[in-house]
């Protein structure tokens, strides 16, 4: 399997990049005849597979879809796949036909046979839920022109999770805020999202930790709800706040400790330039800070595409496939740590 050079962290950073990453909307659907996933047989969800790949795409996808068989593919192409957030750890390690489906610019992947039959996601540098939302409209609405999706006029689009019951939408951005984390907020920005009904999840989104200060969040309900309406709450009011947020976190650090935010931010360029061993984690800490440094100005020399960069290439299935080496992750720690002292312009 082969990746283009274009994931979302390698791309030139879109709108409001200094806190958001990356930009989401995803759908689920089911096709109408087949029992759901779980309930589904092996024989069944090969037909799945067979029916999606069938499917007729939008024309500016088509022909550049790459399709992915996920149990032929090796465990590096798997993690490569969770890596750049083309498909979910779950989907990932499990063990039945499955398959997914990717476009050449890795803006759209294509789940098939994940809990749904379909979760289909578009994805963008930046603040760009509204590009993301058109392009999943289009995706989804010409694949219903050759599938048949099951739907019930009373509870819409049906799916396996009953949170997806109605338009079956999720929003999302990937939020960096290492300034509430430094300010002591981030329980605080927790709590109003479980009051507004987000989902506050970490790097690798369910049941993944928060490393890098990188946050996943996303809207939970749908039900009852129209995708225009969630979109307008999500992307202009959620996503505006969550930015204000962070940026007056910044702000007040600054204002009240400069001294402090430049040994952190100093002090973090200083390691990775100087690093011998780097574990991923700590890698991600330290970049994280890097990243806060080069937002606010504190550091000159290094750029924001470089940091976004390293954050990719510092994972264990990414540094092997770039090193060409197959060492474990313990060995890993060395290369990683020449990997970064170079992009960062040291010995």
């Amino acid at each position: 399997m082969r990746l283009a050079d274009t994931s979302v962290w390698q791309m030139s950073p879109g709108p409001d990049a200094d806190v958001v990453v990356s930009s989401r909307v995803r759908l689920a659907r089911n096709i109408a005849g087949f029992p759901f996933v779980n309930r589904a047989t092996v024989p069944q969800r090969n037909e799945i597979v067979r029916v999606v790949q069938h499917a007729r795409f939008p024309t500016e996808w088509a022909g550049g879809i790459m399709w992915v068989n996920l149990q032929q593919a090796t465990q590096l192409d798997r993690t490569l796949l969770v890596e750049r957030h083309l498909v979910s750890k779950q989907f990932a390690s499990a063990d039945a036909p499955r398959a997914v489906a990717i476009s050449s610019d890795e803006s759209l992947s294509v789940m098939v046979n994940e809990e749904d039959h379909l979760r289909m996601q578009v994805l963008l540098p930046g603040s760009r839920l509204a590009d993301c939302f058109t392009g999943v409209a289009r995706l989804d609405e010409t694949l219903e022109q050759s599938l048949d999706f099951a739907y019930a006029q009373r509870w819409g689009y049906l799916t396996a999770c009953p949170t997806n019951v109605g338009c079956g939408i999720r929003f999302s951005v990937m939020l960096h805020l290492p300034g509430l984390k430094l300010t002591g907020d981030i329980d605080k920005v927790r709590a109003a999202a479980t009051d507004l009904h987000l989902a506050v999840r970490g790097f690798y989104g369910e049941h993944s930790e928060a490393i890098g200060d990188f946050y996943q969040v996303s809207n939970q309900i749908t039900l009852g709800r129209s995708e225009q309406d969630i979109h307008e709450m999500f992307a202009r009011i959620v996503v505006p706040q969550l930015i204000d947020y962070e940026r007056t976190a910044r702000s007040v650090l600054l204002q009240q400790n400069p001294m402090l935010v430049d040994d952190r931010v100093q002090r973090a360029l200083a390691v990775l330039r100087a690093s011998r061993l780097l574990a991923v984690d700590e890698a991600m800490k330290l970049l994280s800070r890097v990243r806060l440094g080069v937002c606010l100005g504190r550091i000159s020399d290094v750029d924001l595409a470089t940091v976004n960069r390293l954050f990719l290439q510092i994972q264990p299935a990414h540094l092997r496939v770039l090193t060409q080496t197959t060492e474990t992750d313990g060995d890993l720690k060395e290369t990683r740590s020449t990997l970064v002292r170079r992009a960062l312009g040291a010995r």
